[in-house]
């Protein structure tokens, strides 16, 4: 082969190395999707496909991605005033746990699919709450939470969310219902505490109509039951009178004193 033919073909390759050197990087795309992330491939605006976390790479031009967050999520649905069967104005906030399951339809579906998630959360709240009293929004949390999931779950599906659970965060009372709730329970705490002394007072009672009951069937235990009554008093240093027949007979420190001395017929005291 002709010299110069072969350094025309180098100069040719060379040429063409360089050339595609500087035109591959410019048609070919790389993409990086994170752990977690969803990404939504375009070409030219147009919806190509749904690429998982990892390297992904295009040919071509006018190619773009967009990223979705797939992890589990919280939202707080915060200072909603809704009024209870009973017709009493509280002030609640919601904790709702998400988690997008379906990206495309979460992007293509609706505008803001947060937003969709939110009132559908705060039209939950209205309907569940506007059917239960106060005492049982507050004894019943678990139960109000479960029916809110209930109605949450189907809406939010529709743009590709999945509602893992809600629940009630917290409850705000008026002023004055605070000072309402708070005078019902000193008052319930009082009838508690009333009832408690009576029934140890109702005990006691028992417990006293049943040893009489037993020491008057029991001469001898009654006896015993003296005895030990004496040596009590005497080891406390006390004075113990008992009634006897002809009168009265003191003790002191567990003997018998000697009676006084009666005055004289005539004499006076």
């Amino acid at each position: 082969m002709n010299t110069d033919v072969i350094v025309a073909l180098g100069v040719v390759a060379a040429m063409l190395t360089v050339l595609a050197a500087m035109i591959l990087p410019k048609i070919r795309t790389v993409f990086r999707v994170p752990e977690g992330w969803a990404g939504l491939l375009y070409h030219n605006g147009l919806f190509v496909r749904r690429n998982n976390a990892g390297r992904h790479v295009v040919w071509g031009f006018h190619w773009t991605m967009s990223f979705i967050d797939v992890r589990k999520a919280a939202m707080l649905v915060a200072g909603q005033e809704v009024l209870t069967a009973d017709n009493v104005g509280l002030k609640l906030s919601l904790l709702t746990t998400y988690q997008v399951t379906e990206p495309v339809k979460a992007a293509h579906d609706t505008q803001d699919w947060r937003a969709d998630v939110y009132n559908a959360a705060q039209l939950a709240l209205r309907a569940v709450v506007g059917g239960v009293t106060v005492e049982a929004l507050l004894n019943q949390r678990l139960e109000v939470g479960a029916q809110l999931l209930a109605r949450v779950q189907p809406e939010a599906a529709k743009v590709g969310v999945n509602v893992l659970a809600v629940e009630v965060k917290d409850v705000m009372f008026s002023a004055d219902l605070k000072r309402a709730f708070s005078d019902v329970l000193k008052a319930k705490q009082e009838g508690q505490a009333a009832l408690e002394r009576a029934r140890g007072e109702s005990a006691a009672l028992r417990n006293l109509a049943n040893a009489a009951r037993v020491l008057e069937g029991n001469p001898a235990l009654m006896n015993l039951r003296l005895m030990q009554s004496l040596s009590s008093a005497q080891s406390a240093g006390s004075i113990l009178v008992l009634g006897m027949p002809g009168g009265f007979v003191p003790l002191k420190n567990g003997k018998p004193s000697p009676p006084a001395t009666a005055p004289a017929q005539g004499e006076t005291g």
